[in-house]
């Protein structure tokens, strides 16, 4: 099923930390891994109109924080990149494949990179709306994911 939901993502301080409250709904195909998984099972047999909260804990959010993820490198890796800010995100090949690592800290040539997402480690609440729940088509299921107005298949 092609489910579309509204949502607001609150941290347990109860900062917002996203919504698609005032922009299009989240579109997503349920069953299909893509969105977390706790929030793909408290959406499960749902139906249009319902709202609910739910806490998602991390290890059914983005997995726990991993210290092992933390690590610091020599700003010799960072070959033909000029200026090192913190909070900058690059592709890298990691233990785990293919990810996305942020620089945390530089501290002269020792820069420490982060490979665990920015929200691992967190629960996280979600306010939810189901706008809508359609049928997916024959290719969004062979694709695994929604088809819309940006999809480039």
């Amino acid at each position: 099923m092609a489910v579309s939901i509204h949502y607001t993502l609150t941290n347990d301080e109860g900062e917002v930390i996203d919504s698609s409250i005032g922009s299009d709904a989240l579109v997503y195909l349920h069953g299909k891994g893509n969105i977390i998984s706790g929030l793909e099972q408290a959406l499960a047999g749902k139906e249009v109109g319902e709202q609910f909260t739910v806490r998602v804990p991390a290890e059914d959010a983005y997995g726990e924080f991993m210290p092992e993820r933390v690590q610091v490198i020599p700003r010799s890796m960072f070959e033909g990149v000029d200026q090192l800010e913190v909070g900058m995100q690059f592709h890298a090949d990691v233990s785990a494949g293919p990810g996305i690592v942020a620089i945390v800290d530089i501290d002269g040539d020792d820069i420490t990179i982060d490979g665990n997402h920015p929200l691992a480690g967190m629960p996280l609440t979600f306010d939810v709306e189901i706008v809508d729940v359609r049928e997916a088509t024959r290719e969004e299921l062979e694709h695994g994911h929604i088809h819309g107005a940006s999809c480039d298949h």
